[in-house]
């Protein structure tokens, strides 16, 4: 019996050492990933250096009513979104077609942060949008946070576009066409 209680106390102190050895590698691993994180987002910091991340309160003032004479286009997307990736160079064209007109076209990508300096800069790119793409973190909100600053949109399904001048605001949700895109600017003419 004697034996038995011996063995057991030894095999306990064997594994206890085991642990703290595991937790000094664990600790030793944290600390890398940290490094890691931390040199990650010095990376996607200067990736997406011409991109502006916004916050909650900021995207709210964003797509508040101005009351000027410019038209304010904001699109939600996603680079995994296929309807996003299909309307987006509609928009494109039509801001090259109202050039120096008061319209301003916004995009916010709702990707997450991992693919900003990745999938988001190189659509950017792609399309020369760095000035007009704003980033936002839509994991950090709450469940609510969409249905407070939109009169119809929940956040649940994108691409989401709402288009305002002064009081009068137009929101869509799902895609648009060319020619939806055209008549949804041209009723505020």
């Amino acid at each position: 019996m004697k034996k038995l209680i011996f063995s057991t106390f030894i095999i306990a102190v064997l594994f206890s050492c085991k642990k703290n050895e595991n937790a000094d590698q664990l600790e030793n691993q944290t600390n890398t990933e940290n490094i890691d994180s931390t040199s990650q987002a010095m990376t996607i910091e200067s990736d997406v250096a011409s991109m502006k991340v916004v916050n909650q309160e900021e995207l709210s003032n964003l797509i508040s009513n101005k009351k000027n004479d410019t038209i304010y286009v904001t699109n939600f997307f996603a680079t995994w979104c296929p309807p996003c990736m299909r309307e987006i160079p509609d928009f494109v064209d039509k801001m090259k077609e109202l050039k120096g007109k008061p319209v301003k076209f916004t995009f916010v990508s709702v990707d997450a942060r991992d693919d900003w300096s990745s999938k988001v800069s190189d659509f950017a790119d792609e399309y020369g949008l760095k000035e007009n793409i704003v980033l936002f973190d839509a994991s950090t909100i709450s469940p609510d946070y969409f249905t407070k600053i939109t009169k119809t949109w929940d956040g649940g399904s994108i691409p989401f576009t709402v288009i305002k001048k002064g009081d009068k605001e137009i929101e869509n949700v799902g895609m648009m066409s060319k020619e939806d895109l055209d008549a949804k600017l041209n009723s505020f003419k």
